[in-house]
């Protein structure tokens, strides 16, 4: 690929796995590997709002398993956090590249693109174009703000 066929960046180096490859990786030096499916809403199919994480993980008795993790960007609660027995993994997440990385069991309770980023960067992969979001600005509301319960609740039904 040319760096013009990349948007002008220079080519993603792609050290990725296959499923088979990641399964041997991960067996064999007790460690981890991952990929990423963005997800889409509907209506939007230019940026993602989402994304589904699949994490390889040695089991640390010679077996592994895959940690299934769902969420909204932005968000502090998964859609689906599991662990699937290896001979419950669909066909369709067979077809994935991973990558090789580690992970901490803490990392699982950050937000979706939190976790990404640091999954990322312990694989030691270059990925320019993923902001900090760990580090990132946080905006709170001051200590002395109060919503009232009609702002949070649902909306009123008609009487």
């Amino acid at each position: 690929m040319s760096t013009e066929e990349n948007n002008g960046h220079a080519p993603f180096e792609d050290n990725r796995l296959s499923f088979d490859e990641a399964v041997q990786y991960v067996v064999q030096r007790q460690a981890a590997a991952f990929a990423v499916h963005p997800v889409f809403e509907e209506e939007d199919d230019e940026a993602p709002s989402g994304a589904r994480v699949f994490v390889l993980a040695a089991d640390g008795k010679g077996g592994w398993f895959l940690r299934f993790l769902a969420g909204r960007f932005f968000s502090g609660a998964y859609a689906a956090d599991d662990a699937i027995a290896a001979e419950d993994i669909p066909e369709r997440v067979r077809e994935l590249r991973f990558l090789p990385t580690r992970f901490e069991e803490a990392w699982f309770t950050e937000q979706i693109q939190v976790l990404i980023g640091k999954l990322m960067s312990a694989s030691g992969t270059a990925a320019p174009h993923m902001p900090d979001y760990q580090n990132a600005p946080q905006k709170h509301a001051a200590a002395d703000v109060v919503f009232p319960v009609a702002f949070i609740d649902a909306p009123k039904k008609p009487h």
